[in-house]
């Protein structure tokens, strides 16, 4: 039976999960969800994912809700095709754990909330522009951080890519549009502007990156 990935074609975390798949070479059917009109607080969908957020899977009837958590299985599950994204050596494997958290508190922390306020303002929506600046100057000594650790190793577990430092790029790519304004996080870092033109090159995130489609 096909993977289906069931949520929206151009969310964050659908985008995240869709990427891995890529990688991993794992034929999916997308089963899109209408974010706009609501579906994801429906019962039915709220039986498979509690929280009413995207995406969720369905494996062959095993239901996985979480975008990492979700990246994690499908790398774990096919580990012997397409991209190594989780190190098995246990010192390695630490070390990936260790970037992974780095992306959840110290750069999908402040980049969420910094997108989501600055978008917010050019939707005509009130926004918080003091929680977006105070993001930014936060997200910037985070990538002071990241800079150092890049100036020594290609990736940020490493010499290898992980799903470390995948989990940034749909997120990250949204710090550079014009409505948010923070591109210079990026750009103003010669390694990492190495690192994040290295990543978002990559074929995974180009077949996904305009909206996430079936390949099965």
């Amino acid at each position: 039976m096909v993977l289906k990935l069931v949520g929206s074609p151009t969310s964050t975390c659908g985008q995240r999960v869709a990427i891995v798949l890529h990688e991993k070479n794992v034929p999916f059917e997308l089963v899109p969800i209408n974010l706009a009109k609501g579906e994801q607080k429906a019962p039915a969908y709220v039986e498979k994912q509690p929280f009413g957020q995207v995406p969720y899977i369905d494996d062959d009837g095993f239901i996985l809700y979480e975008s990492r958590a979700i990246s994690r299985y499908i790398a774990t599950k096919y580990a012997n095709q397409g991209t190594k994204l989780i190190p098995t050596n246990l010192k390695e494997n630490a070390v990936f754990e260790q970037a992974a958290s780095t992306e959840t508190a110290n750069f999908d922390a402040f980049a969420s909330p910094l997108v989501g306020e600055r978008r917010k303002k050019s939707k005509g929506l009130q926004s918080n522009e003091e929680l977006a600046k105070n993001c930014q100057t936060s997200l910037a000594a985070k990538l002071d951080v990241y800079e150092k650790i890049l100036s020594k190793q290609k990736y940020l577990a490493g010499d290898e890519l992980t799903l470390a430092d995948l989990f940034h790029i749909p997120k990250g790519v949204k710090l550079l549009l014009p409505d948010v304004g923070a591109g210079d996080l990026i750009n103003s870092r010669p390694n990492v502007q190495r690192w994040w033109n290295d990543i978002t090159s990559r074929g995974s995130w180009q077949a996904v990156k305009d909206g996430v489609k079936s390949t099965a």
